[in-house]
């Protein structure tokens, strides 16, 4: 059942030219309770008292205790944007009022495939990020992920680092960094040149044992799906998640 909050800022760094790392705890001092994959609310309002609301997916990597003492989240600029003026010009120790957790984009412990397709571009990638932990026990059941990330370049892809140690420690998880723009100074061995769906192609889609997570760009996850449907995957084994930059 989502909550009504008080957040306090904690921590805010640039993850990259247009996103910025924000770390909030609740003002009242309770953990967060929340489940890998879902996302808070901020609630504010724009210069004419009009009251609006503003969806994150939380980044955090917790415990699984299922209670964390800070809400992460990865926030896009948005030229003009009225979320951008209030959480980029918000000092630490700034509050901002915040509800949650919503949200059904979430692992399922019923789920027996064999692999997992994790697909994202931009601050989509930020659920995959908070389940982490979640997925370090796949292989347990012998579960293979493959998460495949999209970005224009390096400087774009949030938390590749955690990503590439993540898999260097997890042989059942495999990071593919795709890039439409342009390729590393120094590329890696799972880069590719090329949107998503160039990776997602060469990993070739089983419909018998695969299910596959969507989240970003709309046109993405369109696109995605109906390679993915082409493929064979039933539609309840394409979970997905739009992404849209609201002013």
């Amino acid at each position: 059942m989502a909550d009504h909050f008080q957040l306090r800022l904690a921590e805010s760094r640039m993850l990259a030219p247009a996103v910025r790392h924000m770390a909030f705890e609740r003002a009242d001092g309770a953990p967060f309770a929340f489940v890998p994959g879902q996302f808070v609310q901020i609630h504010f309002a724009y210069p004419d008292g009009k009251p609006t609301k503003r969806s994150y997916s939380v980044a955090t990597v917790g415990n699984e205790s299922g209670a964390v003492p800070r809400i992460e989240i990865a926030v896009s600029y948005v030229e003009g944007g009225a979320a951008t003026n209030l959480l980029g010009n918000l000092p630490i120790g700034g509050t901002i009022d915040a509800s949650g957790p919503y949200g059904r984009f979430c692992l399922d412990d019923k789920d027996a495939n064999r692999r997992y397709l994790l697909v994202a571009t931009g601050t989509g990638v930020t659920p995959y990020r908070a389940m982490l932990p979640q997925l370090q026990k796949l292989a347990a059941r012998g579960a293979e992920v493959a998460l495949v990330y999209g970005a224009r370049n390096e400087s774009e892809l949030l938390y590749g680092e955690e990503f590439e140690a993540f898999a260097r420690q997890n042989p059942h998880f495999r990071f593919y960094a795709c890039f439409s723009r342009a390729e590393r100074a120094q590329p890696r061995t799972h880069d590719r040149a090329g949107r998503v769906h160039v990776a997602l192609a060469e990993l070739k889609p089983d419909a018998a044992h695969d299910i596959a997570y969507l989240c970003g760009n709309p046109d993405m996850v369109d696109q995605a799906f109906a390679l993915l449907k082409d493929a064979g995957l039933p539609v309840p084994h394409i979970r997905r998640e739009k992404y849209v930059s609201s002013r």
